[in-house]
């Protein structure tokens, strides 16, 4: 399972930094950095994916106030994310 994420955020460099410096914190929730990427068309837009040991530690996480205040200090503006599992295709 991996979480989907989408930011908007005042400063993108900013938020990198602060995202960066989280990760241990993550990690501890049972999230792993997968991947992070920027939109080529919106400067203010980040989309990256966490890898997902157990959803309901990832969502425990995601609800304390302290995932919030990193969100904030972060510069996030809003954002929105999906817990995916895969869909194989059923192709040999």
């Amino acid at each position: 399972m991996v979480l989907l994420v989408r930011n908007r955020v005042k400063d993108i460099d900013h938020w990198r930094r602060v995202f960066d410096e989280q990760e241990a914190a993550g990690m501890a929730a049972g999230l792993s950095v997968e991947h992070v990427w920027r939109s080529a068309e919106k400067a203010d837009e980040v989309f990256f994916i966490l890898g997902v040991e157990d959803r309901a530690r990832a969502e425990a996480y995601m609800a304390t106030p302290e995932a919030a205040a990193v969100g904030e200090e972060a510069g996030a503006i809003e954002g929105e994310f999906w817990f995916l599992e895969e869909f194989p295709s059923g192709i040999a």
